[in-house]
């Protein structure tokens, strides 16, 4: 006889089992039901009016600053933004002269310097955060400690050292302390977080590539890279906004007229400008438009990435 052919049923061990709908409801797990809780929390009228009314208090100081950049000098002295709806006398000639004052070039050079400073510690943090992850080498707990560690070392104890050594191999005075800089201030977060989101991955995906063959490479771009997507447009994000509105190392180390960044040169403008209100208003709005177009555009990457892993088991 084959032992291909089909076996008979045991009808009555078939019977005797209980059916999904005969053992009751299914038991939450901590994981789901902690996103149950989230969902409940978030949902509720007093997390959606704290949240309106937050946006309200961001939006109406952005929303005057837009307005005041667009009225003529002598309203902006006399009254508030408010009266531009009964009065609406409006210019873009604040815009151009702000621009005159040099504020256009350091636009270009921020723009110049924040995206290498974006680049740079995300690549260098994904492959460190790998390492960390998933291959094992001598001292590893103690040096991801050491990473972490460095967290909490201040910004201001390292220009000093910095800018010495800078000026030792000859950088100074072009953007690679800038680009330097900002990297090392933030690998150490970078390394961290990624490093968190690495683990929340399941390894059978990493032993099934291993299986199949697949080297730290091919796991790495293949497998890891797509599932991290969210996290590495989070802190992007993150860090754009933090390079863009930097003040103390652009102060530091962008005092060359050629790569100096357009928040020294803002505040520069504040204290030979203190009348010329007309001014700093476009000047302010000007330096402000990237990041809010950054923010808004990259918003569902930026949540995504703060929710993945907040409800792992």
């Amino acid at each position: 006889m084959s032992s291909n052919a089909p076996q008979p049923i045991d009808v009555d061990a078939v019977q005797d089992k209980p059916t999904p709908a005969s053992s009751g409801p299914r038991k939450l797990t901590k994981a789901e039901q902690r996103a149950v809780d989230a969902k409940t929390r978030l949902t509720s009228p007093w997390a959606s009016g704290i949240a309106i009314v937050l946006a309200i208090l961001w939006t109406i100081p952005t929303f005057g600053l837009f307005v005041t950049s667009f009225r003529q000098p002598g309203d902006i002295r006399r009254t508030g933004w408010w009266t531009a709806v009964t009065n609406p006398d409006f210019t873009t000639e604040n815009y151009a002269a702000a621009l005159d004052t040099g504020l256009g070039s350091t636009f270009i050079n921020t723009v110049v310097i924040t995206l290498p400073a974006v680049v740079i510690p995300i690549s260098l943090a994904l492959l460190a955060a790998y390492a960390f992850a998933w291959i094992d080498f001598k001292f590893k707990n103690l040096l991801f400690v050491a990473v972490f560690a460095l967290q909490i070392v201040p910004i201001q104890v390292t220009l000093i050292p910095l800018l010495t050594t800078y000026v030792k191999i000859g950088i100074d005075g072009s953007f690679w302390p800038i680009w330097l800089s900002h990297a090392i201030f933030a690998l150490p977060l970078a390394i961290f977080l990624l490093h968190n989101f690495m683990k929340d991955i399941p390894a059978s995906l990493i032993e099934a590539a291993r299986v199949d063959g697949a080297g730290h490479v091919k796991i790495f771009f293949q497998v890891l890279l797509p599932l991290l997507v969210p996290a590495i447009a989070s802190f992007a994000i993150f860090q754009f906004l933090w390079v863009w509105n930097d003040l103390l190392v652009g102060l530091t180390f962008g005092n060359d007229p050629g790569i100096k960044p357009i928040m020294p040169a803002l505040a520069d403008m504040i204290g030979t400008r203190g009348a010329a209100w007309h001014l700093l208003s476009a000047g302010a709005f000007i330096a402000i438009i990237i990041p809010l177009i950054v923010f808004f555009s990259l918003q569902r990457y930026f949540v995504r990435g703060l929710l993945a892993g907040g409800v792992k088991g």
